[in-house]
């Protein structure tokens, strides 16, 4: 039986898409274990039928953080028996790569987003110059790559020559309960990291022209600020914070929203190219989800209909909400339309072109 290691940063229990790949291959006859990090607000592990492993630092963000992970992880990945070592993103990539080299192992990379182009990285040069280094110097020593949209996919093999694999973030198909009926007292849904780009306070100054509320489900660097405007703005009627959900507490709230919001500020090409896991959260509960007009979201609504394109603007936000508002037949039709997109947009047909990736690798 081939052995697998996976490894992130986070605390491994609400990271649903390496919940869905691990559990996959494990299905597929793999040995998987899968490494992140213990948090001081860390719950227990969830069990699951793959091993999952939390390492303990005494830096918990910041330059001095990355270094400990990644040599914690080094030390740890030179004596795991494996067989296949696989990144999440540039933030292990190094320990990786280079325990893997002096064990003769192979290497796997998986970019969930463009790692070099996310907000916390663009606007401090140095910080992104390091990151840069370390895309070049590992990610062309790697066996196998995958991302998680075309565009990106596209723009790593442009800039490396090497073939990068599509496997979209995407839910497991299931059919929820036709009774499980949406909640009349409506409301638009936000799911997700509370940071910088998201366009979070854009929707929350838009509430205040909108006869719904918003639901937030998350935290994140953002948590105060965004509770302080909603205060400030005497929004607490229309805006409620629900902090973090469990995966499972999200798959009974998700169906019942009206809208889904998956807006983002154009804040680079991670942002620009990205494809989230919930913009198809939002469509397996049928929910029309307003996204922007970014390559692959306007190439998937283009194809399926299934939610509002529109820019991040307050103008723009509450146009397309009343738009849903008033047209009940177009909207019930996007929702019939995200009902039979869920039968082709699912991990069901993700996970076989994921199990070949692996499979092909000797």
């Amino acid at each position: 039986m081939k052995q697998i290691v996976f490894t992130v940063t986070n605390d491994l229990n609400n990271d649903r898409r390496m919940h869905r790949i691990c559990g996959s291959l494990c299905n597929a006859g793999y040995s998987v274990t899968l490494v992140g990090r213990n948090l001081k607000n860390s719950k227990p592990i969830h069990p699951r039928k793959f091993e999952q492993l939390r390492l303990t630092c005494f830096f918990n963000n910041g330059k001095l953080f990355y270094i400990e992970y990644n040599l914690r992880l080094f030390f740890y990945l030179l004596f795991k028996k494996t067989d296949i070592i696989c990144a999440i993103d540039l933030d292990t990539i190094a320990a990786c790569a280079i325990a893997g080299k002096i064990r003769h192992k192979k290497l796997v990379y998986d970019a969930h987003e463009y790692f070099t182009e996310v907000p916390e990285v663009m606007h401090r040069p140095v910080v992104q110059n390091i990151w840069i280094w370390v895309e070049r110097t590992f990610v062309p020593k790697m066996d196998a790559c995958y991302t998680v949209s075309h565009s990106l996919a596209e723009l790593y093999e442009q800039k490396y020559g090497k073939k990068f694999f599509l496997i979209m973030n995407v839910p497991p198909l299931k059919h929820y309960d036709e009774e499980q009926k949406q909640d009349p007292d409506k409301f638009i849904l936000y799911q997700g990291a509370l940071n910088k780009g998201r366009g979070l306070e854009i929707l929350i100054e838009s509430m205040k022209q909108l006869p719904l509320r918003l639901l937030i489900a998350g935290e994140g660097d953002l948590s105060s600020a965004l509770r302080q405007q909603v205060a400030e703005q005497s929004l607490e009627n229309k805006v409620v914070f629900l902090g973090m959900l469990s995966p499972e507490e999200l798959e009974i709230l998700t169906p019942k929203a009206f809208l889904g919001y998956n807006l983002l500020e154009n804040l680079g090409k991670s942002y620009y190219y990205s494809l989230s896991n919930k913009f198809f959260d939002y469509i397996h509960a049928c929910v029309p989800g307003l996204s922007n007009p970014f390559p692959e979201y306007e190439s998937i609504n283009n194809k399926y209909d299934v939610g509002y394109l529109t820019n991040l603007s307050v103008a723009e936000i509450v146009l397309s909400v009343e738009k849903a508002l008033s047209d009940t037949i177009r909207y019930e039709g996007i929702r019939l339309n995200c009902k039979a997109a869920r039968e082709i947009l699912n991990w069901e047909t993700e996970e076989k072109k994921l199990i070949q990736i692996y499979n092909d690798i000797r």
